[in-house]
């Protein structure tokens, strides 16, 4: 059964499903680019600092619990009770977790621009699943009057267009307001040199590390003798194992070398580079995927990941809630107070002085109640500790003025 008759299939209420997988998509063979190589989703993501940022990116959404909540008047809960809640809390379909879902709609939009769910609903309305679609087989389709439809092209080559409400689009910055700007095209050069870069690195090592140059002597050869000589040069002086073993010559032959080794052509400086390159293009400080220099610091090591939440997670937590506020919630649900949060306190888990300071703080300030700090870490409450705490320094009574007059009166 291809997408396709799947999604038609849950339409109508039948719950037989299989993986989508388009692999073969278009776009994996990958475009030309100037240093030479071609660039598609595959050799993107054999790039380290390219697999490494979309790693970051997706782990530091996919941690983070993401649930629908509920607020009424001032009271704020998790909705529980909503048919989203699960869905994006626990199991989004019948074969992935939370955590695989949300990691893969981040590695698909901040690659490829966007990333796409198909919303299955029963007859009322209701959501029961959500199926991730590979960016190559969705093409977002803006009419005149500025609606918009989503054509999906199954493993079969069939295709069947769909309205906006059946599809979760989470796009990343766009230009024209309905499609995802793909880092994949727009950081080609950028990742094709770091191809290149890599590979050529790779030759100089499979040539023994050593410079190549013009074996010469006395005399001519016939051709041979050229083709014989060549390849004993090639097995007994080539390659790794024979680094260091000597060149003996004959007939007055002289060996000499002309092409720089891998120092001279600055290879480690040019891959730094590009890694540079790619975390500008991902918006990831390269110190989140095992780059940087020597003048960092335990201190400014701290600082920097904390700009990593600030200044990269952040807009990916909001960009990710407001679309599931915008396609999985229903405007009735947005007037009722429904509304999906990403809860930034996960990200202390590992941490547990910060999380103990964090709820010290809070309860002390009666922020929290003891009871709602016990909760945070998944205790069960004790009786008598539901009300919060006052601060000394923030209590008073009326006649504490007059006190306090009276008191400098007699001083």
């Amino acid at each position: 059964m291809n997408v396709l008759q799947r999604i038609s299939a849950a339409v109508f209420g039948r719950k037989s499903y299989n993986v989508v997988d388009l692999a073969h998509a278009a776009g994996l063979m990958g475009v030309p680019a100037a240093a030479g190589v071609r660039v598609g989703r595959v050799q993107a993501l054999q790039i380290a600092a390219v697999f490494g940022c979309l790693r970051v990116l997706g782990e530091g959404v996919a941690q983070v619990p993401f649930k629908v909540m509920r607020k009424t008047g001032r009271s704020i809960e998790p909705a529980t009770d909503h048919p989203a809640y699960d869905l994006l809390a626990n199991q989004p379909n019948d074969w992935m977790t939370s955590f695989e879902l949300r990691e893969l709609l981040v590695w698909h939009a901040a690659l490829c621009g966007a990333a796409y769910c198909y919303l299955v609903r029963d007859t009322q309305g209701r959501l029961l699943e959500l199926l991730p679609l590979p960016p190559g087989s969705v093409q977002p389709k803006q009419a005149a009057n500025y609606d918009l439809t989503y054509q999906v092209t199954g493993t079969s080559g069939e295709q069947r267009t769909f309205p906006a409400s059946s599809i979760w689009a989470l796009r990343g910055p766009t230009w024209n307001g309905f499609e995802g700007l793909s880092v994949l095209q727009l950081a080609r050069e950028a990742l094709g040199l770091s191809i290149a870069a890599e590979r050529h690195h790779a030759h100089v090592h499979k040539n023994s590390a050593q410079p190549s140059g013009l074996y010469s002597f006395e005399g001519t050869i016939s051709p041979e003798q050229h083709k014989t000589l060549r390849a004993w040069v090639e097995k007994e002086f080539s390659g790794l194992d024979n680094v260091g073993r000597p060149m003996i010559l004959d007939r007055s032959a002289k060996f000499t070398p002309f092409t720089q080794n891998g120092v001279d052509i600055q290879h480690l400086e040019t891959r730094n580079h590009q890694v540079a390159e790619v975390c500008r293009f991902f918006r990831v400080n390269p110190i989140m995927i095992g780059y940087s220099d020597k003048a960092v610091t335990y201190a400014s090591a701290e600082q920097q990941f904390l700009s990593h939440l600030v200044h990269t997670l952040m807009p990916w937590y909001s960009r990710i809630e407001q679309s599931a506020n915008a396609w999985l919630l229903t405007a009735a649900d947005r007037r009722a107070g429904y509304y999906t949060k990403f809860t930034e306190r996960g990200l202390l888990r590992g941490a547990m002085k910060d999380e103990a300071e964090y709820l010290s703080r809070l309860v002390e300030r009666g922020v929290l109640t003891r009871n709602e700090a016990r909760e945070l870490m998944d205790r069960n409450p004790i009786d008598g500790l539901d009300e919060p705490l006052t601060p000394i320094n923030l209590t008073g009574s009326p006649t504490s003025g007059a006190d306090n007059s009276t008191g400098a009166q007699n001083a």
